[in-house]
Formats: C-alpha cells, structure tokens, sequence
C-alpha cells in the first residue's frame, strides 16, 4: 500500500477537520490495483468511534437555497436538482465544496468504469423483435440479463403482468433516469453541457448516502434518499464490513465493530447488493460477495401459463425469482411447484393446509433445469466476448479492459450458477 493518496487529498482531510469532521485513526490511502480507500493509521479498539460528519457539511436537498430549487419543475427529482446545484449553482456558495471536489473521480474515470457511459455496441440491448431477442442482423448483448434485461440464448415471452423490479434491468433503469434528470435541468438550464451535467449526476449517485428530509418522510423514488457526506467517501464496500453506520438526523457516524491493526483497511457496507449491482451504480463489483444473485423471471415467464402467473400474483409470489450461491428464494421454490402440482393442491400448499404433493426432488430439478439456461447464457456470452477481444485493435486499451470487465463478471455468473446447481443436486 501506498501511504500517501496525494496532496488534494491532504489539503481536504484538514479541511474537514477544520470544519467540523471527527477523524479518528483513519485516513485516505492509495491500494494497489484499485482506487482510495479508508486505512487504519494506528489501532482502533472495537466499538471506536473512527469518523463523525455533521449535517452542516452534507450536500443534501435541503442544503441547496430554495430560490435555486423552487426553479424546477414539483416533479423534479433530487437527484437532478443537486446536480444541477453542483453545475450551475453559484460559485461563491459552492467554493467551500472546492477541496472536496478536488478529490473526486475525474470524467474519465467514469467513462472507463461506468457502463452508462460505455460506447453503444458494449452496453446494446437485446431489441431485435418486441420479444426483446435480436434479430439476426444484430450483434448481441454482452451485458447479464439484470443489467441488459436481455438475452441471446433464447427470446423473451411477454409478462402480461405488471409488477415492479429493483435489481433486473438495472441498466434501462439508469438510463431513463439521467435522461429524465436532463431532460429536467435542461428545462430550467438550456445552456447545460451534457459532460458537465452527467459527470455531476455520476457524482451523486455513486457517492452518495442515505438521506431523508426532515417530516417528510420516504421519497417516491428511492433514488432521491440521497446525501453526499464529505471524508465519508472514501470508505469502499465489502459485504459484511465491520463498520457500523448511523444517521441520527443531526450527523453521520462511523464505529469500529472488530479491532483493527495500523495499516488494515477500513470498509464500510453500500448494501446487501449483487455484482450486477454495483458493477452500475458504482463501477466495481467484488471478487467474493455472498449477496451474488441471479433472477430468474425471464427463464421461469416462458415455462408458466397465465393461469399460473396470475395465482403467483394474487399470493404475492410473482417475479424478482433471486437465487444466491447458497440456494433458491421461497418464491422460486413456490414457482418450481406449479411445474408438477395442481393448483388445488398448490394452493393447500402454499396455505399451509397440506404439503403431501411437495416433492423435493422434483422441485430442485425444475429449479436446476432454469438455472441451466442461465449457464447455457453465460457460456454463449463468454464466446462472444472472448471474439470481440480477439478482434480488438491492441492499441484500444480501453474496449479491451471494459470487455475484460464483463468477461470476468460472467466467469463469476458461470461459477455461481455452478455452484447452485451444485447445492440442488
């Protein structure tokens, strides 16, 4: 590791102390391979306080002046309004933000990690036909199925019933949402580069923290819980990273829930998140993550009547069909049933009345069989990938380690549908 992150890094650590960030036996670091983190620089006993940030210094909806906000449009989302503060917003106001912004990722870091940002054919959905496959003129999707929402091995059927996903289609999700941000700013703002703006956005949505406004309660998008806190971002993710945080509505604060040793980094925890996941919000995902996960909607839609579907709808048991490593969710495993039972009998079954028609067996074979198809996609894909790169111009750095990027993010869907088919069996 390498002790020193730099000097803009330096100049903000005593800037936030000034200004009334609590730092205890942390500092920002340089590891090797990989972007800043958190690092011990002595021991820190267990239940320590490591990091306290008050309100005051956050970046926050209600920290931007009204007369700035109250331009929008009442359907404008926070996330946009804020990074409209940050490319608009008056430069005096915002000059206290300038050791801090000093330190954040430049553009080009996005473009290289951010597959929002990638070029069209490394981030194209599967569009061919309304079933959402390609026609035979179209190159395929590289990308996972959560991400695309698409396939290559097999077309789509149509849902026919509506519900909601959070973690599937998470690339359309996030297009629509920077589309619908400048569409926003840009109403207000119609001189705003879109270089500018959308660097801004990334900003905010992949460094920010859970934030609510006082007496208003939940937002109506999730997206708009959001707060940047200064010196807080510096702590990179790990699943189950002993860190415990807390809002308490007046600051945020960071403890210690294991000793740690001069020298060790320090992570916190973005979530319960797939790779899928992080690799869009973030940019990275883990090499070891035991909340890794595949859905299977697409896979067990094509295998299901609407009868079927809509008794899995009315018991709330239809869609997001996740299965990490260590085996299927209930509703997979209610889904897998409707294969061999009646519905009389999987309605006792779900009801608790009676489960002598439950055969587990066969239940884990239906389940291993979709599963299959998951891997049958990622050994097509891998292909794919692997001639893509064979085709790439040595000198085009850059499509060779975003290709490598969604390679090795497959080697591990591969590994984990393996896994799971293993545990069925």
């Amino acid at each position: 590791m390498d002790g020193s992150p730099g000097e803009e890094h330096l100049a903000f650590t005593q800037w936030a102390a000034s200004n009334g960030v609590t730092i205890n036996g942390i500092a920002p670091a340089r590891f090797p391979g990989r972007r800043l983190g958190m690092v011990a620089t002595r021991t820190i006993e267990e239940d320590e306080l490591m990091l306290s940030v008050p309100l005051a210094l956050m970046v926050t909806i209600d920290s931007i002046p009204s007369w700035f906000v109250d331009r929008f449009p009442e359907n404008a989302s926070n996330h946009a309004i804020m990074a409209a503060y940050l490319t608009h917003g008056d430069a005096e106001l915002l000059k206290p933000l300038d050791a801090w912004r000093r330190t954040w990722p430049n553009w080009q870091e996005f473009q290289d990690t951010m597959p929002v940002l990638w070029p069209e054919h490394l981030r194209r959905l599967n569009s061919g036909t309304a079933a959402g496959r390609n026609s035979s003129s179209d190159a395929p999707s590289i990308l996972p199925p959560s991400i695309s929402g698409s396939w290559n091995s097999f077309s789509k059927t149509p849902v026919n019933v509506d519900y909601e996903v959070r973690y599937q289609q998470l690339l359309p999700q996030q297009e629509k949402r920077l589309k619908d941000s400048w569409e926003q700013v840009v109403s207000v703002f119609p001189d705003t580069e879109w270089e500018s703006f959308t660097y801004n956005w990334c900003i905010i949505n992949s460094r920010s923290f859970y934030y609510t406004s006082p007496g208003k309660g939940e937002p109506a998008d999730w997206n708009d819980a959001i707060a940047l806190v200064p010196f807080a971002d510096y702590f990179n993710h790990e699943d189950d990273a002993a860190c415990g945080v807390n809002f308490d509505g007046s600051k945020y604060t960071f403890t210690a829930t294991k000793r740690y040793e001069k020298g060790e980094e320090i992570f916190m925890s973005y979530g319960a998140h797939s790779n899928d996941f992080l690799l869009i919000e973030y940019g990275f995902y883990l090499d070891k993550n035991e909340s890794d996960s595949i859905f299977l909607d697409d896979i067990i839609f094509q295998e299901l009547s609407m009868p079927q579907k809509k008794e899995l709808a009315l018991r709330e048991y239809f869609g997001n069909y996740e299965v990490l490593a260590e085996g299927p969710s209930t509703a997979v495993q209610l889904a897998a049933c409707l294969k061999y039972m009646s519905l009389r009998d999987w309605r006792k079954y779900v009801l608790g009345q009676s489960d002598r028609s439950v055969d587990r067996e066969k239940t884990a074979a239906v389940i291993c069989g979709w599963v299959n198809t998951y891997l049958n996609e990622s050994i097509l894909t891998m292909e794919t990938i692997e001639k893509m790169k064979s085709q790439t111009p040595a000198a085009d750095s850059k499509e060779s380690e975003r290709l490598d990027t969604i390679l090795g993010r497959w080697k591990q869907i591969r590994r984990l549908c393996e896994k799971i088919i293993e545990g069925l069996n």
